[in-house]
């Protein structure tokens, strides 16, 4: 989708409004980084998901206006220096935007990640990122999960390998043929065993059967990894699920697409809770047969006669 904005939009008020409040505050990393991160998404907006050849000229030298003026405002900062993880993941948008050679890119995503380890987003968009179509080769992105896991093993055991994998995998069939399967399924059990939050839990099984259990892609050694990994999302429910985030089932079935435009949010809501009861029906298919309930607990899931 090319980027067109509505001709009707008043496009400079609220860039400029912001403008004025970094003016005010130039000192502030998290205004820096706030203003920075809205001259890329309007620069995004202009420039749409197309491939760069279907881009118009116009739109293109929009996006490079706002990302000239993101990375004015960025280089007066130093997210390291003023321990600003918000500033280093502008840096990291900021230079998958303009471009970058795989060694710059890593650079960036390694000062998010070593401020704010806990973030899983920072592992998983540095996976994305490494993508050949990005700014990286299948090579790296495999080489740089591995290092991933070994710097952070004393927070996440082997789930970095899990996080950095977890999207590229996902959108690019190559990748996930190359994937180092059971280190993968050993980061989902780190990742659990150390996060065991219904978020995380939740984001993990609609991960599994909605988006890596989706529609075969044709390949054999893609589809067979894609089933070994849906196929853990049984113990992922049984062992973990006590609550359902329906939005996060919706955007796993969707490929967790950010660029999505959901008309509805509760349509969208809904969608996600249908997925979810459809595979919840599936995987206690034969406790249901005999009459029982499936009751989620504090504890997990529990069988209740009537």
């Amino acid at each position: 989708m090319l980027g067109r904005p509505d001709p009707k939009a008043p496009l400079l008020d609220g860039i400029e409004a912001l403008e004025q409040v970094l003016a005010e505050h130039p000192d502030e990393p998290v205004i820096a980084a706030i203003v920075a991160n809205a001259h890329m998404d309007i620069g995004w907006a202009w420039r749409g998901t197309g491939w760069e050849v279907e881009v118009p000229a116009r739109n293109r030298e929009a996006f490079a206006a706002h990302f000239d003026r993101a990375a004015d405002i960025l280089i007066e900062h130093d997210a390291r220096g003023e321990n600003c993880p918000m500033l280093a993941a502008a840096d990291c948008a900021l230079i998958t935007g303009r471009g970058g050679s795989p060694r710059e890119v890593v650079s960036r995503y390694e000062t998010w990640i070593e401020l704010d380890p806990h973030n899983a987003r920072a592992f998983r968009a540095m996976g994305t990122h490494l993508l050949p179509r990005w700014h990286g080769s299948y090579e790296r992105l495999e080489l740089e999960a591995r290092r991933a896991a070994g710097r952070t093993y004393d927070l996440w055991g082997t789930g970095a390998y899990a996080w950095v994998m977890f999207d590229a995998i996902a959108q690019d069939s190559a990748a996930c043929a190359r994937l180092d399967l059971d280190f993968f399924l050993d980061g989902l059990n780190d990742i659990l065993k150390r996060t065991n939050d219904q978020h995380t839990v939740n984001l993990l099984a609609a991960y599994c059967t909605n988006t890596m259990g989706a529609t075969p892609t044709g390949h054999d050694e893609t589809d067979y990894i894609r089933i070994q990994i849906a196929a853990a999302a049984d113990e992922i429910v049984r062992e973990h699920l006590t609550e359902l985030h329906p939005m996060l089932w919706a955007h796993a079935a969707r490929g967790f697409d950010n660029g999505l435009r959901v008309r509805c949010a509760d349509k969208f809501a809904a969608s996600g809770h249908a997925d979810a009861l459809r595979y919840l029906n599936q995987l206690f298919r034969r406790e249901l047969a005999t009459g029982k309930s499936v009751v989620f607990t504090q504890d997990g899931p529990e069988l209740q006669s009537f």
